[in-house]
């Protein structure tokens, strides 16, 4: 017959036993733990990159900023008198950026689908740099390169007073002319460049036919701009009266390198 104690010894063989298998439980259990876990960063990651909101992977690179886009609803504030019925249309789109600021460009079609002329009038928001020379994007505008460099070739007179005309740099004629009017109250720029013309006195001529024939249609809530529009109306001249067919230069500055500072 058995003691107690004999009863109750345990031999060491099955606390090694016992051992093990609560160490497999353990290892088992971490194990299904990772792989839970896992697998629901799995599903999210899914989840962000499915709906587009996957964060970048670096921290350091810039968010890009919001730029222009085309404003389909809305609806154009300019137009330009037409000089007769057969004169071909001309497209009009619209400009919006987040910041404020609004472009209405008209574009006249020409060869080659290219364009012929275009007309840009610019409502600067806060997204307009002082800092950026004012013929900074001409170029661009004009067809050109954007590190093409341009030179003044002189001054027209319009309704709305004197307006810079541009060149490629180094060239005595041009097929395209470029031009820049400032405002600086209301904060307006009105910028293009127009093909038309063999000669430099009928390039611009035609060119200040287009700008004494830019019409506001409405100012939204810009009292300043109506007011500068009506003003310019008082100085409007007709095309035929100023001779453009002809290119006369009885109504144009002679300041062939006149430097541009400030609005003009």
């Amino acid at each position: 017959m058995q003691s107690p104690e004999a009863r109750t010894a345990v031999s060491p063989t099955q606390i090694h036993l016992t051992l093990a298998a609560f160490a497999d439980e353990v290892v088992g259990t971490v194990a299904r733990l990772f792989a839970y876990v896992g697998a629901l960063l799995l599903f999210a990651i899914l989840a962000l990159a499915g709906l587009g909101q996957l964060p970048p992977l670096r921290d350091d690179e810039p968010a890009p900023k919001p730029g222009w886009s085309v404003a389909d609803r809305s609806h154009p504030a300019f137009v330009l008198s037409r000089l007769d019925s057969a004169e071909k249309t001309v497209s009009y789109t619209i400009l919006r950026h987040p910041e404020g600021g609004r472009k209405d460009v008209m574009r006249w079609p020409g060869e080659a689908d290219k364009p012929a002329a275009q007309l840009e009038i610019y409502r600067e928001g806060g997204e307009f740099d002082v800092a950026r020379p004012a013929a900074a994007d001409l170029a661009v505008q004009m067809g050109l390169a954007a590190d093409t460099p341009l030179e003044q070739a002189g001054l027209i007179d319009t309704k709305f007073g004197p307006v810079a005309l541009f060149r490629p740099s180094g060239t005595a004629t041009a097929a395209c002319l470029g031009y820049l009017k400032r405002s600086e109250e209301p904060a307006l720029q009105i910028s293009g460049f127009s093909c038309h013309g063999d000669t430099l006195p009928a390039q611009r001529a035609a060119i200040a036919c287009t700008l004494n024939r830019l019409t506001l249609l409405t100012s939204g809530n810009e009292p300043k701009l109506a007011e500068l529009f009506a003003h310019a109306e008082l100085k409007r001249r007709g095309c035929e009266s100023q001779g453009a067919s002809r290119g006369s230069p009885d109504w144009l500055l002679g300041a062939a390198n006149a430097q541009l500072r400030g609005a003009l």
